[in-house]
């Protein structure tokens, strides 16, 4: 599920900390990007955890309703807590592959270990950064 959530962005002497009224939470983060993407994360978070619970989602409050002081920046983050579930995901699933026979004898012969082979191969061809 997918839905926008405003967040009070309050400048600090360093960055900003970020409230999220609607989840009663906070964030910071160095720079305002940064501090959006905390926001997005810790909605994530607190999110999936209250699915896992068995609680429902708050509905978004409407940023006209949002009260903040004048310094205060009032935006909308928005988070689909499916693909960021998906995203945050570690667990190992197993998959099956075929190598050919000799490459097999050589690779166990060696102790290699294929699934972390694999693995560091993925990530190098669809060039992804390490989780």
């Amino acid at each position: 599920m997918k839905n926008s959530y405003p967040i009070i962005l309050v400048p600090d002497k360093v960055g900003y900390v970020v409230y999220v009224p609607d989840f009663d939470i906070n964030t910071e983060g160095n720079t305002l990007t940064e501090a959006i993407e905390m926001a997005r994360d810790a909605i994530g978070v607190v999110g999936i955890d209250m699915e896992d619970d068995g609680e429902s989602l708050p509905e978004p409050t409407a940023v006209s309703e949002v009260k903040a002081d004048s310094t205060d920046i009032v935006t909308l983050v928005d988070v689909d807590f499916g693909e960021y579930r998906r995203k945050n995901d570690m667990r190992t699933v197993k998959k099956n592959c075929t190598i050919p026979s000799w490459l097999n004898f050589e690779a166990e012969k060696a102790g290699v270990n294929f699934s972390a082979i694999l693995t560091a191969a993925l990530k190098s061809e669809l060039k992804l950064q390490s989780r």
